[in-house]
Order: structure tokens, then sequence, then C-alpha cells
């Protein structure tokens, strides 16, 4: 592995590079941060991110706050700049188009946009990449006015229509851990759950989804009968999170199930804590890492 770049961040014991290593005929690129260790007086390196392969990573991959660093975005572009231009390019005109779509209540075009898009890349990029920024833009238009409830409603609706039918064209092979979803009482938006239910079967788990809001007493009955290997709380509202973090602390009360709790309400820097473990803002394509390392209790 050899370094490529690295950043300074404001911080002078923190240093985040671009580093590649090379597999076969490929490169692979990881983010790393270098932290100093005051008492060994050295700097210990851990990985921030996995980026993926350098030809395939684009800005949208590195996280926020290095993501409009110089040197990274020359970095990037050492590994075939046309490549992830147009890869860039299609990320863009794709959101920008399935946002007017969804606003338009246009599941049929909805659907051309899914399948083109994935033709390029895959269905975990559509999701992290294209529909999820999509959905966050449309509740904050609808949060500041820009957009009608009744406009925010279709959008959702037909969101949700178009994972159910992505959903129907996949399937796994549902020999891995068993995995249920729910949200707190009060959380209305599921459409999240619907996303992880349907990439985590593709992935070949067996998926429980409760993404609908309902009683404490038939979330624990339903894990009392199905025995799930991990629970995954999704919270989308802020509002919901004191709600979320009672629902936690029920499941944990009565059962050692593994919990893991995300969703948009805990994408921040410093998410409140739970009887389980926050992912924040992670991947997609990261949560069934870290389903395989939790081990099972049933």
């Amino acid at each position: 592995m050899v370094t490529i770049s690295y950043i300074s961040k404001n911080s002078i014991n923190l240093m985040v590079y671009i580093r590649a290593k090379k597999v076969k005929s490929d490169q692979y690129l990881y983010l790393v941060k270098s932290v100093w260790d005051s008492k060994k007086s050295t700097s210990k390196q851990e990985i921030v991110k996995y980026l993926g392969k350098a030809s395939e990573v684009v800005k949208d991959d590195i996280p926020t706050e290095f993501r409009n660093d110089a040197k990274i975005l020359s970095v990037l572009a050492s590994y075939n700049p046309e490549d992830i231009q147009k890869r860039e390019d299609a990320t863009k005109k794709s959101k920008q188009q399935l946002f007017k779509k969804l606003t338009d209540g246009n599941l049929e075009e909805c659907i051309k946009i899914y399948k083109n898009y994935v033709e390029i890349f895959n269905i975990s990029d559509f999701f992290d990449k294209i529909l999820r920024p999509v959905m966050s833009k449309i509740g904050e238009d609808w949060d500041s006015g820009k957009l009608s409830i009744a406009t925010e409603h279709v959008a959702s609706n037909v969101a949700q229509t178009l994972v159910k039918i992505i959903m129907d064209q996949v399937s796994g092979s549902g020999n891995k851990k068993k995995i249920m979803i729910c949200v707190p009482v009060g959380e209305e938006h599921h459409i999240g759950c619907d996303v992880l239910e349907t990439y985590l079967t593709i992935k070949g788990f067996k998926v429980f989804n409760m993404g609908t809001s309902i009683p404490t007493d038939s979330i624990m009955e339903f894990i009392n009968m199905k025995k799930p290997d991990i629970v995954l709380i999704s919270i989308t509202i802020p509002d919901n999170i004191l709600a979320g973090q009672r629902l936690a602390k029920k499941i944990r009360e009565s059962s050692k199930t593994p919990i893991l709790i995300g969703g948009h309400a805990l994408q921040i820097e410093n998410p409140p804590k739970f009887e389980g473990n926050v992912i924040g803002d992670t991947n997609l394509e990261d949560i069934p890492k870290i389903l395989r390392k939790i081990p099972a209790t049933n």
C-alpha cells in the first residue's frame, strides 16, 4: 500500500491521507487518518473509509468534511479523470431528473431513471447517491416551504412504490442472518426501511420489515416469536428520537438481541446515546459488513 496524497485537518493532531493498494492490475483507494499518540510520541493510522476501485471513486464517495479539498480531488482526478467526470455528471443529472419526476408523481419515468442508472452503476449506488439525497432534498424543501405538503406526500408515495418495484425484481439466497427492521411509535416515514429491506434481501439476508408504526408490545412479541439475529431501528424525524430511545431500552430489557439504530434523524455529528449501537451516516453498502461482524445470539 502506498501513500498517494494527504491533507491537513484543522487540528495539528490529525492528518488525512488517500492511500492506494494494488490488487492484481487494479488500484483500490482508502481514506486514512494519522492520529498523534502523545504517550508513545508517534502517530498511528486508522482507516476512515474504504473508497473502492480507484477508477470508480467519485467526489460523493469522500466524506463531506474532506470532499472539497483540492488535494483530495487532485488524487481522484489522477485516476481516469474523463471516466470520473462522466460518472459525476451522470449522477448529478439522475438526481435532478428523479427529483422532478418524483415531485410530478410520475412513477413510470422514475422507473426509467432507475433502470438507466443501474445499467452504468449498481443498486446500492442508486439508493445511496440518488434516492437518499433526493428524498432528503424533498424533505428539506417541504420544511422550508418550497414544496407543499401535498407534493411531499405524492413524492414519498411514488418513491415507496418505486422501492417496492425494485424489491420485486431482486431476490437473495436467504441463508444469512435474520434482520428485523422497525420504527418507534409516531414514525410515519418508512421509505428508509423499504430501501434497507430491498438491499439486505439482495445480499441474502432474511428481512422482517415492520416499517410502519406499531405498539412497542407488538414489536416485542414479534422478537420473541421470530427471534431475529439483529434488530435495526430506523428514525427519520428528529422529534421521534426520544421514542426511539424508549423502544431500544424496552428491547434491551427483555432481549439480548443486538440493536442497531440509524436513519436520517441520526445523520448528525454527535448523535444521542441509545441502548444499542448508532450507525449514523453509514453508506448502504457498509451495512451488510456491519451485520456480518455482529455475532448471532440465537
